[in-house]
C-alpha cells in the first residue's frame, strides 16, 4: 500500500507527514519547486506527471494504491482529471479541500461566479487590488475606467497588459500590518481575491476590514461529481488508515 498525496497546500504537506508517522506508506507529489519543503523522511516527486498516461505510470511505477488530492482549490484542472483517471481506473480517490472563508462582523463581502463579473463592483475611477495571481488577469474584463493593480511575487516578464494598471511585486507571507499599509499606500478601494480558505491568506481580509475596504471574493470551482470530500487533515489520515 502507498498513497499518493498532491500536496500543493500546507495540508497536503501534513497530510503527508501524517502518513508517514503512522507508517502508512506516502509518496508526495509537487508540481514545482517550493519554499516550504516536506518533513524530512517523506519521499517526494516533484514536477507534472505528463498527462494522464504519465500519471498512469507513476501509479504502476511506485504501487500507488490510493490517492489523496490536497492541490490548492482553484487547482480545477488537476482536480478534474485526478478524479477521472482514479474512477476510470479503480483507484481509491479522496479530496482535501481546507474550508472557504466566511465574513466577519465589520467585513462588507461580495461574492462572485467568475473574474467578468468583477467589473459590476468595482465603482468607475476606483482602485481595485487583484490577489488573484496574474495566470488569469486578462478575464477580469471590463475594468477600462478603473486603476487595476494585481499582484504576483516574481518580477514581470513584460508590461502590464492593461494601460490603466501596474504589477505589484511582493512575496508572501504577509502581516496585517503589512497589508494595511501597502493597502492605505495605493490607494485601494476595492480587493479582489479567489475564495481560497486556510490562514495563510487571510492577513489580507482582516486589513480590508479594518480599512473598511469592500472584497470580491471568486468563488471556487465546483468539485467533482461523486467525489469523496473532507475538508480537515484529521479526515484525511482516517481515510487512508481505513483502507
Amino acid at each position: 500500500m502507498t498513497v499518493l498525496v498532491l500536496a500543493g497546500t500546507r495540508e497536503g504537506r501534513e497530510v503527508a507527514a501524517g502518513l508517514a508517522a503512522r507508517s502508512i506508506p506516502v509518496l508526495a507529489s509537487l508540481a514545482g519547486r517550493t519554499r516550504r519543503p516536506l518533513e524530512p523522511g517523506v519521499p517526494l516527486r516533484t514536477g507534472g506527471f505528463g498527462g494522464a498516461q504519465g500519471f498512469r505510470d507513476t501509479v504502476a511505477a511506485q504501487g500507488i494504491t490510493a490517492v489523496i488530492d490536497a492541490t490548492h482549490p482553484f487547482a480545477e484542472e488537476i482536480t478534474e482529471r485526478t478524479a477521472r483517471l482514479c474512477r476510470e481506473d479503480g483507484l481509491p480517490h479522496l479530496i482535501l479541500r481546507r474550508p472557504g472563508w466566511q465574513p466577519l462582523p465589520g467585513d462588507d463581502w461580495t461574492r462572485i461566479a467568475r473574474e467578468a463579473d468583477l467589473a459590476a463592483h468595482v465603482p468607475r475611477g476606483a482602485t481595485v487590488f487583484l490577489a488573484t495571481g496574474p495566470q488569469r488577469l486578462v478575464a477580469f474584463t471590463g475594468l477600462e475606467d478603473r486603476r487595476v493593480l494585481c499582484r504576483r511575487i516574481d518580477p514581470a516578464p513584460g508590461p502590464f497588459p492593461y494601460e490603466n494598471g501596474d504589477w505589484v511585486v511582493s512575496r508572501p507571507p504577509f502581516s496585517v500590518e503589512d497589508e494595511t499599509a501597502l493597502f492605505a499606500l495605493l490607494g485601494v478601494d476595492v480587493l479582489a481575491t479567489k475564495n481560497s480558505g486556510g490562514e495563510d491568506g487571510r492577513a489580507k481580509l482582516e486589513a480590508a476590514r479594518a480599512l473598511g475596504l469592500r472584497v470580491v471574493l471568486l468563488d471556487r470551482p465546483r468539485l467533482p461529481e461523486g467525489a469523496l470530500v473532507v475538508e480537515t487533515v484529521e479526515e484525511a489520515l482516517n481515510w487512508a488508515e481505513g483502507l
